[in-house]
């Protein structure tokens, strides 16, 4: 039995689910630093708090891999999962603004904090099944277009979660500011609206998609053999560990690459606000507060949208850029010209040159949302996609860890607090990322080597 290849409207309902989940990573990635400083952080302390993102990746997404491969229920193997995360997160984009009403139990610092944890563990169940229903789902010569939808419809969210403030304030004349300690309304009804179209938006992808179910599983995978079947039936969650040591070479040659591509991403995701506030709009590294610097603060989100926007719209190209250049080659050159966007804010001379910047960065983002995955999924046995799917997010989560324990007391100590210098970091990172991709065997099913 072979899988049969879907419409394109199919493969979109198939990741729909992704656009609400994008959408409040983007309201996450976009203004939890600013909430956080409203809260009462410090600039270096930042990315202390955002360690608790990755570190629930780590944790979370290996064991939701594994679990969901050997899951079956009356809504199939890998929706149970998203649709869960989704209900979890949605509760954490509601309660982090509004942390402040829980002071009676613990500072609104640390109740935004550990709902920035339960965001993140929520979103991390929900993307590693969405990234393995794509590969259980698509025959091998659609899976590039499925990553590219999958990317096209993270940037439609991620561009509606990035401006959803902005536009709030200045179409709607919703206020961006408050009393002191208090968030805006903009950002208190962003949020809600994001759980909201999160929420929907998996629904849809719930209803309309249907799996594989075991039966047809095993006859798509005839060729293995009784042994195989029966030594997955007697394994343990702690098989992840095996897996770990016994992953296939072209996924070791693609962590280094997505290790410099991950630590770039977080230092440009915790910094941008600070570092835009002090670096373009000439604010004092101590100002959180003003009226500037929430406007300040709106405008990164702008500039989080438009990076979003082209890589949506690069994505619709990526297939066909790949086909002609390959995988590697497009990925190569799409993460310099990521990095030399983020290294160029330093020399932009005003807020709207910025744009410019982060159509490079968007760019790359496409890149990274597509490529690897592409490469990746034809190069791990399909019986583990889920649990090789989740380990992959180790070479995602450890350098956004280190970056965490690394980049505040960077700031602060050699920095002198002006955080721009973060983002030129970020820059070099994805420039030797690209170096790195060099490196990386690109194989289709193990079969016929891309270059």
């Amino acid at each position: 039995m072979e899988k049969r290849k879907l419409s394109f409207w199919e493969i979109w309902n198939l990741s729909f689910g992704f656009l609400g989940i994008q959408m409040g990573f983007a309201l996450q990635n976009a203004n939890a630093s600013r909430i956080l400083q409203i809260f009462g952080a410090h600039v270096e302390e930042l990315s202390w708090f955002w360690i608790v993102a990755p570190l629930t990746g780590l944790i979370v997404q290996p064991i939701i891999g594994y679990y969901s491969d050997r899951t079956w229920t009356r809504l199939g193997r890998r929706r149970p999962y998203f649709l869960t995360g989704a209900i979890l997160a949605a509760l954490g984009l509601i309660f982090m603004p509004n942390a402040a009403m829980f002071t009676a139990f613990l500072p609104a610092l640390w109740i935004g904090a550990g709902m920035l944890m339960i965001m993140d563990a929520s979103f991390n169940i929900a993307m590693e099944p969405f990234r393995a229903l794509v590969a259980d789902i698509l025959p091998s010569d659609q899976r590039t277009l499925g990553f590219s939808i999958q990317t096209i419809l993270i940037g439609i969210g991620a561009v509606i979660g990035s401006w959803l403030p902005y536009v709030l304030t200045n179409w709607f004349g919703i206020a961006n500011t408050s009393q002191s300690g208090e968030v805006p309304l903009n950002l208190l009804l962003s949020f809600i609206i994001g759980a909201i179209v999160l929420l929907v938006s998996v629904i849809i992808t719930v209803a309309t998609t249907k799996e594989y179910s075991p039966e047809e599983m095993a006859k798509i995978h005839a060729s293995v053999d009784d042994d195989e079947i029966n030594e997955d039936d007697k394994s343990s969650i702690l098989d992840i560990f095996t897996d770990f040591k016994k992953m296939p070479e072209t996924m070791k040659q693609l962590s280094y690459v997505q290790f410099f591509s991950w630590f770039g991403l977080f230092g440009m995701w915790v910094f941008s606000t600070p570092a835009i506030a002090h670096h373009i709009y000439g604010l004092p590294l101590s100002d959180s507060s003003s009226k500037a610097y929430q406007n300040a603060g709106d405008w990164v989100g702008v500039l989080f949208g438009v990076y979003n926007l082209v890589s949506a719209i690069y994505a619709f190209f990526l297939p066909a850029i790949a086909k002609k250049l390959g995988r590697k080659k497009t990925h190569t050159i799409s993460l310099i010209i990521g990095g030399i966007g983020l290294i160029s804010i330093y020399i932009m001379p005003n807020q709207y040159w910025l744009i410019l910047s982060m159509v490079g960065v968007g760019i790359a983002w496409a890149s990274i949302l597509a490529m690897p995955y592409a490469i990746l999924a034809g190069a791990i046995p399909m019986k583990k996609m889920g649990v090789y799917m989740g380990i992959f997010n180790f070479f995602i989560v450890i350098p956004q860890i280190i970056n965490a324990l690394i980049g505040g007391p960077i700031v602060k100590y050699f920095y002198g607090g002006d955080a721009i210098y973060a983002l030129i970091v970020s820059g070099i990172s994805f420039l030797i990322a690209a170096l790195l991709v060099f490196k990386v065997k690109d194989v289709d099913d193990n079969v016929e080597p891309i270059n």
